[in-house]
């Protein structure tokens, strides 16, 4: 009989390319990938990886099981989902995978509710970009996970991974307190030409908001210092070295030498999403994280 946690190692190392990123992804060490693996090999009784340089790859039969093996564990999740809706239980492991501010701001309130409400519901939480939480939860790596998009900035979903909204999440323009525009209530990216902005990397979603929001201007933001975290870009600011585009979503209390502006035309709003894989639809362990989050628990 094949061992499905072993078929969902090798599904993870045919997913992220090395059996290194596979362990990253899954939370097991490399020695643990690779010891599914083997012991996948030993009870199929031939090769399923083979040596390329210094990695791996996929042998023709690895290949063959994982695109069959898809479907094998997508039906007995979808089983497993449906044994618990007829029973109406809520147990099970939950891997709930988010982005920073979302762990902080959204998850972190909810998860003492939800153990306390249903102890038999393990949740184990990981902090993950969104585009990995992308891959984690179309890959069946995890349940749950938590993501982001700016308005107007596309965000590719696989079909197989349904998408619930969760909260809408608004942004706030920082300045030092003794700013020029400290004193304004709203602003436009029309007021903001000449200022020297702290944004998160090149490629981030945060940084292609940041640019799309002045599309109107006829010139592109003037980035003077980068920096990933919103809590760095709180104290560059009150430091006097420019401004940021803060969300307010677990944003820790604004110190005395900064202040926050509204922001209009357009306003910068973050939509942040759960999603899940649709064989889990029918989970009650994830109908409640999906309430919870959505504030309907507690």
């Amino acid at each position: 009989m094949i061992d499905l946690a072993a078929l969902a190692g090798l599904r993870a190392v045919a997913t992220h390319g090395s059996v290194i990123a596979a362990a990253e992804a899954t939370g097991f060490t490399p020695s643990a990938v690779s010891q599914q693996v083997k012991r996948l090999e030993r009870q199929v009784g031939v090769p399923l990886l083979e040596r390329v340089g210094r990695g791996v790859m996929l042998t023709s039969h690895g290949r063959h099981l994982v695109e069959v093996g898809e479907q094998v564990l997508a039906d007995l999740e979808r089983l497993e989902a449906d044994l618990q809706q007829r029973a109406g239980v809520v147990t099970g492991s939950i891997r709930l995978v988010a982005f920073s501010t979302a762990m902080r701001g959204l998850v972190a309130p909810v998860v003492r509710r939800l153990r306390d409400t249903y102890p038999d519901l393990r949740l184990t939480l990981d902090e993950r970009e969104p585009w990995d939480a992308v891959d984690l939860v179309a890959a069946g790596q995890c349940e749950v996970g938590i993501v982001h998009r700016w308005g107007g900035v596309s965000f590719a979903v696989p079909d197989h991974v349904a998408t619930t909204r969760v909260a809408d999440d608004l942004a706030d323009l920082i300045v030092p307190r003794d700013h020029p525009l400290a004193d304004r209530t709203t602003v436009t990216p029309h007021d903001l030409a000449d200022v020297d902005w702290i944004a998160t990397p090149e490629g981030t979603i945060c940084r292609q908001w940041l640019h799309r929001m002045y599309d109107g201007t006829g010139r592109p933001p003037r980035i003077a210092h980068v920096s990933m975290e919103f809590e760095s870009h709180l104290a560059l600011v009150a430091a006097g070295l420019g401004v940021a585009l803060v969300p307010r979503l677990g944003r820790a209390p604004l110190g005395p030498d900064v202040v926050a502006i509204g922001l209009t035309d357009p306003v910068p709003t973050r939509l942040v999403d759960a999603l899940h894989r649709r064989t889990m639809a029918d989970s009650p362990a994830v109908q409640v994280v999906l309430d919870a989050l959505r504030g309907r628990v507690g």
